[in-house]
């Protein structure tokens, strides 16, 4: 089961999966996308919330990419709402993000 933060919504997991799949999207395409369902004003919210808690990487213009925890989030392998990776597969026990991008 994902380990998804107090601050996020139904809609972040569709960001992610989507921007996992697919690659890198400005916000005027995830909006446009059938399996998100919100203004194009929302997911603007959604994805700078996203990046502000690590799970995306705003490219400029707009546009947005997965960063591997957001994707170990993904895998469920990712404590959103404590920044903590989580056992299993070599994942860093213990460590919060911004811990390893500093090691």
């Amino acid at each position: 089961m994902r380990k998804s933060g107090t601050w996020m919504t139904i809609w972040d997991d569709r960001i992610l999966e989507t921007l996992r799949k697919e690659g890198g999207k400005p916000v005027g395409e995830l909006a446009e996308e059938d399996g998100i369902r919100i203004s194009h004003s929302s997911v603007s919210r959604r994805c700078k919330k996203l990046a502000e808690h690590g799970l995306l990487t705003p490219l400029g213009n707009g546009v947005y990419t997965i960063t591997d925890s957001g994707k170990a989030y993904l895998d469920e392998e990712y404590d959103a709402e404590n920044d903590v990776y989580l056992n299993g597969n070599g994942s860093r026990d213990g460590q919060t993000a911004s811990q390893t991008s500093e090691s």
